[in-house]
């Protein structure tokens, strides 16, 4: 027989034995797994009642503490972000046909006027009146040039005169003021004043000479 035909047979002898161990193998299963079944259901109609306790709870475990926690330092504050500013929309324009009036001006009142200083105290006022200068002179001068009808009619009398003294110090423009009773000693009195009488002339106010009046009276006696 060939080499070939060796090989052939040998395989299909391998394949018959493996199928008849199969079905070997499953009829015993098969014996086996009905006799098992039977036997189950025999047991559950023998046991009419099976008492199923509950097995007790496990011991509650003691509450361990929380593990402590190492410090952590707090984070650092984080500032939040800007507001962001939308803004609105800009209103609409309205046009106006009409130009309103223009407003008044505005009110401006002046500062007050700086006060002024006081005025300086006036000037202490030099004025003054005239004055008789030598008069014992001039007076006894006077009455020495008697007048010569009156010595002849021994007439006396007083009489009574007023002058202008200029300002440099001379009268003029003699009157009577009071008569003596005669027009010879009134005539005489008014010569000799303004002949004879010297005066320092009235001063204004600034010191400066001016004129001014004198009055006297004038006696003419006989010894």
């Amino acid at each position: 027989m060939a080499y070939a035909d060796q090989q052939k047979m040998t395989g299909s002898k391998i394949a018959g034995i493996v199928i008849a161990v199969a079905i070997n193998v499953g009829l015993i299963l098969a014996l086996v797994f009905g006799l098992t079944i039977s036997a189950i259901k025999k047991e559950i109609e023998r046991v009419t009642t099976i008492d199923i306790e509950e097995p007790p709870p496990p011991p509650e475990e003691p509450d361990e503490p929380p593990p402590e926690q190492p410090d952590v330092a707090p984070p650092p504050p984080v500032a939040p972000p800007p507001p962001i500013n939308i803004a609105p929309a800009p209103p609409p324009i309205q046009t106006q046909p009409t130009i309103p009036p223009p407003s008044p001006p505005a009110l401006r009142i002046p500062p007050p006027a700086p006060v002024a200083p006081p005025a300086p105290p006036p000037a202490p006022s030099k004025a003054r009146g005239a004055r008789t200068k030598n008069e014992r002179s001039w007076a006894g001068r006077i009455q020495e040039n008697y007048p010569a009808r009156a010595l002849r009619e021994e007439i006396e009398g007083t009489v009574g005169v007023r002058v202008t003294v200029t300002a440099d110090g001379r009268a003029t423009g003699c009157s009577v003021t009071a008569s003596s009773g005669s027009s010879i000693l009134d005539a005489a009195a008014c010569q000799g004043m303004e002949r004879y009488a010297r005066f320092d002339p009235a001063l204004d106010a600034a010191g400066n000479p001016t004129s001014d009046t004198y009055s006297t009276r004038i006696t003419y006696r006989l010894n």
